[in-house]
């Protein structure tokens, strides 16, 4: 059962534009950190920032390979998570250019 500090902690991290649009990154595929700070054109302090935002409310998990960091989708916990994440626009087509222009990062 969740309590009132945990629900809050979801509809804060849901509540930034940057979050949702990382939910939506993670919808295609597990990400790597350098990996969002190229789609997401930000520096790498900001994007930790929302990942542990993101992290604190338990909407993403990571694991760890070494000096690297991947997130993908947790959200196990609410029962509307699946919802939320259908309202969000596809993204797919940002990681495919990624991938084209060669600024995928091969982090294994």
């Amino acid at each position: 059962m969740m309590d009132w500090e945990q629900i809050a902690e979801c509809h804060k991290a849901l509540a930034d534009k940057t979050r949702l649009r990382i939910l939506a990154l993670l919808k295609v595929e597990e990400l790597c950190v350098c990996e969002l700070v190229e789609i997401l054109n930000m520096t790498q302090p900001a994007v930790s920032q929302h990942m542990r935002k993101l992290k604190n409310a338990k909407l993403v998990k990571e694991r760890r390979n070494g000096q690297w960091v991947f997130y993908s989708l947790d959200g196990s916990i609410y029962p509307f998570f699946q919802s939320v994440l259908e309202t969000l626009p596809k993204m797919r087509s940002e990681i495919e250019e990624l991938k084209k222009s060669g600024r995928k990062v091969v982090c294994d």
